[in-house]
């Protein structure tokens, strides 16, 4: 039985010979194309250039020009004992961003250092880069040997100066191999050259590792992207969609959806063909549910009884940022692991390492406000709403992230721990809630269609005397005058019924659990499929966070109504104070439309 293929990415400092040696390697293999190899020596010779092994990888204009490697090349090679991929990353400090992204997807690395020149920036970058991304196998290539008369001394000294950086971000290398890709030294067959040198060629050394087996024994951990649901010919299933990272799960089994932590059980697998019995890591999947509960794309879908994925709203992360403009502490920015997208915002900036010269800056600097281009921070993210995900030190595949900003990838990174949920009391009643809940037998998009509406929240706030209830009462008229399914409540009705157990208790606390209670009334009747109209003075960011731990976050509409907002609070609409009620009515249904939440009106 053949062995798995293995993915290797090639990385080293520019002109370092990452390209030639591939490409020596493939020759050396025969896994070129045929006539491959005559091809780009008539090239060499038209254009009076002499011949390199990195033409058979750099087959861009712009890369045969400037001898370098631009993009991320991936190729197929054979040897007698497997098939690989290998990707070629580019050197160049100005591609760091597709080095990570050929990291990212290898398991084995070849990082090369050029014998004459040594240990270089990105040398060090690179190992720093290759250890963030958790790709521990790596093998080092002292390559251009014949530069330096293949002098084993010139060999153990840049092996001892690598190895001692390596040291300091604990990677342990498989081994150093003194090879010449031009000349073919320890490429793919043993170098009479360097009689000194008893260990294997490049070819050799990948031969004899073993591919790392999938995850399957992890927890399971399956990011959900999508949920369908067929109409036709009375087909009621609604098949959740996603791709599975870890672990394995059967039909029958008991599973949690987080952040939410809704629970329900494996009814089916579904798949064109023969459904499995069972799905595992690396397979895309559908399954259907036992009870149907309303989740969305982002939640991971987790086995009851394994190990569970974190959920916070504060991260603690080492990230590699790649934007053109510093990245400073308030910056707000999109993250995105696995299939959730939230937004995130730099709180602290802990500190900042050169990836250049990481072991000369010991632990980094501290107390800095922004992170330069290529350079590593760790430091604290406050998100838009809690997200679930593992440390990338217990799970890889659900630890890792990238940045976007403005529709570019800007940074990524590795989620180090959880920095301390600001609504982690509340988080955790609403899980044990959720374990105890008593389903309905209508789900709610069976009374979202029934009503010809989505479930929403919302929270209609400002400063004292701008009109609030007004609009609030005047919102729900409208609504309900055109058959919607709607109800206003001023938080202050909550506080002389359900809340009137709270007093001669700190104001604070108070008013936190008064915010609670109110959270858990309006979970109810969204449970309940209606459009619920909240009022309440000045509502603060952390009064939402406590709304958004204990309802969907994606149901909430926040309004701000007065000239100034005064709380800091994010809101999706803002409406003048002592404004046309009826105006200020009609913007609000108007956004409710924009969001889906109102249809047929």
């Amino acid at each position: 039985m053949e062995r798995p293929t293995m993915s290797i990415v090639i990385v080293g400092h520019v002109d370092h010979g990452k390209s030639t040696i591939l490409g020596r390697l493939l020759a050396d293999t025969d896994a070129l194309p045929q006539g491959k190899l005559e091809q780009i020596q008539a090239f060499c010779e038209r254009n009076s250039r002499p011949f390199e092994y990195a033409f058979l990888l750099d087959a861009l204009k712009d890369e045969r020009a400037q001898n370098i490697t631009i993009d991320a090349a991936r190729v197929f090679f054979r040897s007698a004992a497997r098939r690989y991929l290998v990707i070629d990353a580019p050197g160049h400090v100005e591609f760091v961003r597709n080095m990570v992204t050929g990291a990212s997807h290898a398991e084995t690395a070849l990082l090369v250092i050029d014998a004459l020149e040594g240990v270089q920036e990105n040398s060090r970058r690179h190992g720093y880069l290759l250890s963030m991304l958790g790709v521990r196998r790596v093998i080092v290539l002292i390559n251009k040997m014949d530069l330096v008369e293949y002098r084993q001394e010139r060999f153990d000294e840049v092996r001892l100066e690598y190895a001692a950086f390596l040291d300091t971000i604990h990677i342990q290398p498989l081994g150093y191999i003194p090879v010449s890709g031009r000349e073919g030294d320890n490429i793919a067959s043993r170098s009479p050259r360097m009689p000194w040198y008893e260990g294997p060629t490049v070819l050799e050394s990948l031969d004899a590792l073993e591919s790392e087996p999938p995850p399957i024994d992890k927890p399971f951990r399956m990011p959900v992207q999508d949920v369908y649901r067929f109409t036709a010919f009375g087909d009621a299933r609604r098949i959740v969609a996603g791709s599975v990272v870890s672990g394995k799960l059967a039909v029958g089994d008991p599973v949690v959806f987080y952040p939410s932590a809704k629970r329900s059980v494996v009814r089916s697998f579904e798949s064109i063909g023969t459904p499995p019995a069972q799905i595992t890591s690396g397979t895309a999947a559908g399954l259907t549910l036992d009870e149907q509960i309303y989740i969305h794309r982002g939640e991971i879908i987790a086995r009851e009884g394994e190990v569970s994925p974190h959920v916070s709203d504060r991260l603690l992360v080492s990230l590699f940022w790649l934007g053109r403009q510093p990245l400073a502490v308030g910056k707000e920015l999109w993250l995105k692991l696995g299939t959730a997208r939230v937004k995130a915002r730099v709180e602290e900036i802990r500190r900042v390492i050169d990836a250049g010269q990481p072991a000369q800056d010991g632990n980094g600097t501290g107390g800095a406000t922004q992170v330069q281009r290529n350079e590593v921070t760790e430091c604290t993210l406050s998100l838009g709403k809690a997200l679930a995900f593992d440390r990338a030190a217990e799970l890889q595949e659900t630890g890792r992230f990238v940045l976007v900003d403005r529709f570019e990838i800007c940074g990524g990174g590795i989620i180090l721990d959880d920095a301390g949920d600001t609504q982690r009391a509340v988080r955790d009643s609403v899980m044990l809630r959720n374990l105890k809940w008593e389903k309905s037998t209508i789900p709610g998009d069976r009374r979202s269609e029934m009503y010809n509406q989505r479930a929403t929240l919302v929270l209609v706030t400002g400063s004292r005397g701008v009109g609030r209830k007004d609009v609030a009462k005047r919102l729900e008229t409208l609504l309900f005058e055109a058959g919607k399914k709607v109800y206003y409540l001023a938080i202050g009705s909550v506080l002389r019924g359900l809340d009137a157990d709270l007093t001669g208790a700190d104001p604070q606390s108070v008013r936190q659990e008064h915010i609670r209670r109110m959270a858990e009334v309006a979970h109810i009747l969204l449970d309940a499929g209606l459009i619920l109209i909240v009022t309440a003075i000045g509502l603060t960011p952390d009064d939402l966070e406590v709304f958004k731990a204990i309802v969907n976050p994606d149901t909430i509409v926040v309004v701000w109504v007065g000239n100034s907002e005064t709380t800091g609070i994010a809101f999706d609409l803002q409406l003048p104070g002592h404004g046309s009620v009826d105006e200020s009515s009609l913007a609000i249904k108007q956004l409710l439309q924009e969001r889906g939440a109102i249809l047929g009106f």
